[in-house]
C-alpha cells in the first residue's frame, strides 16, 4: 500500500494533544458522522492512517487527534472523527475547544461582531457547539445524565464504589482517596493502574450499556478526583485525572468527563444552577463548568453542560512514510 503524505495541525487544550487532519487522504464514507465512525473502525486505510499519527515514532501512548468529516447535514459546519492510541473516540470535549480555536483562527468562520462566535460540530455521538470569544472557547455538551451511583467495584486496592455517568461517553467516577491516592503526577503510574482496573471491571456490565445506541456503550474512562472544597466565591473545586481508552492519560481536566462530572454533581445537589465547577487537572490547567440547561432524553432527567477552556496552536505537520521503513506503522512503548 502506498502511504501519502499527510499534513496535520497540531493544538493542546489545557495540555492534551489535538493532532487535526484537515484533508484525510482516504475517503471515510457514511450519511453521518456515526456511521464514518463504524466505517473509519474497519477501514484498514483510514485506522492505519490513526495508527500512523498516534503511534511513536510519530505520536506517543497518549496523543489524540480528529479527521475531519462532512456535517450530517446543513445545520452544522463541519464533522469530526476523534481517536487515540486504542481506537475512534465517541466524543471529545477537549477536541471540540481545540476545533473551535482552529476554525476562527484558520479564516474557515470569520469572527462574530458580537464578540462570540458559533462553530457547531457533528460528533459520532451528536451535535455539539463551540463558543469562542475573549476570555477562551465554550464546549457546549450533547445532553449529559446520570447512569447509576454507588456501584461496588472489586479492585487490587480493595472494593470502591464508583459512580457511572455519561457526557457524550460514559465514565465511572471515582475518589482517588478511596484508592488510596491523590490526584498528583507522582501518583500517575498507579493511577493509570487503578483507572484501567476499574474500567475494564465494568466495561461489559449492563450500566455500560448506552440505552438508545448500542455504539456508544462501554465505559470510556475512569475519573479519579480530589474534592478541593470550594473556591472563594463558593463554587465547587475538583481536581481530577481521566484514564481512558487503554490508559491513556488525559492531561487536561477532559472535556466531555467533566461534561459527565457536570451532570452528577447537578443531580447530587453539589452544583447549583448558579455555579460552576472549577476543574483542576492533573497538571494543573482548569476548565470552568456549568448547567446551561435541563432537559429530558428517553425519560431521564439530563443537562447540557458547558464546559470553558483554551486551546492553543503547537505547530504544523508533514508526516511522510519511508517504505523502507520495518517499523511501520509504528509502536507504544509504555
Amino acid at each position: 500500500m502506498t502511504h501519502p503524505e499527510v499534513r496535520t495541525v497540531d493544538y493542546h487544550t489545557g495540555g492534551e494533544p489535538f493532532r487535526l487532519v484537515v484533508r484525510p487522504p482516504f475517503p471515510i464514507e457514511g450519511a453521518t458522522v456515526a456511521e464514518r465512525r463504524m466505517f473509519a473502525i474497519g477501514d484498514p486505510r483510514v485506522d492505519g492512517l490513526r495508527r500512523m499519527l498516534c503511534l511513536e515514532p510519530r505520536g506517543h501512548a497518549d496523543m489524540y487527534g480528529g479527521f475531519l468529516t462532512p456535517p450530517d447535514d446543513d445545520g452544522a459546519l463541519l464533522g469530526v472523527l476523534f481517536w487515540h492510541k486504542d481506537g475512534f473516540s465517541t466524543a471529545c470535549g477537549h477536541g471540540t475547544i481545540a476545533l473551535g480555536a482552529w476554525a476562527v483562527e484558520s479564516g474557515l468562520v470569520p469572527p462574530d461582531p458580537s464578540g462570540v462566535t458559533q462553530v457547531v460540530i457533528d460528533v459520532p455521538s451528536g451535535r455539539v457547539r463551540a463558543r469562542v470569544h475573549q476570555d477562551g472557547v465554550d464546549f457546549v455538551s450533547v445532553p449529559s445524565y446520570p447512569i447509576a451511583r454507588g456501584v461496588a467495584v472489586p479492585t487490587s486496592r480493595g472494593e470502591v464504589t464508583a459512580d457511572i455517568a455519561y457526557g457524550g461517553a460514559i465514565y465511572a467516577h471515582v475518589p482517588a482517596a478511596a484508592v488510596g491516592l491523590t490526584v498528583e503526577p507522582a501518583a500517575i503510574d498507579q493511577l493509570i493502574a487503578i483507572g484501567r482496573e476499574i474500567k475494564w471491571a465494568l466495561d461489559d456490565s449492563a450500566l455500560a450499556r448506552h440505552p438508545d445506541d448500542d455504539r456508544l456503550s462501554g465505559i470510556y474512562g475512569t475519573i479519579l478526583y480530589d474534592d478541593l472544597g470550594q473556591d472563594a466565591d463558593g463554587n465547587p473545586h475538583q481536581r481530577n485525572v481521566t484514564i481512558f481508552a487503554d490508559g491513556e492519560v488525559d492531561r487536561s481536566p477532559c472535556g466531555s468527563g467533566t461534561a459527565s462530572r457536570v451532570a452528577l454533581l447537578s443531580a447530587t445537589g453539589q452544583l447549583r444552577d448558579n455555579q460552576q465547577l472549577v476543574h483542576d487537572s492533573i497538571v494543573g490547567s482548569r476548565f470552568h463548568a456549568r448547567v446551561e440547561q435541563h432537559v429530558t432524553v428517553a425519560g431521564r432527567d439530563a443537562v447540557i453542560p458547558v464546559v470553558t477552556g483554551t486551546a492553543h496552536k503547537t505547530g504544523e505537520h508533514l508526516f511522510v512514510v519511508d517504505p523502507a521503513d520495518p517499523l511501520f506503522p509504528g509502536f507504544v512503548l509504555r
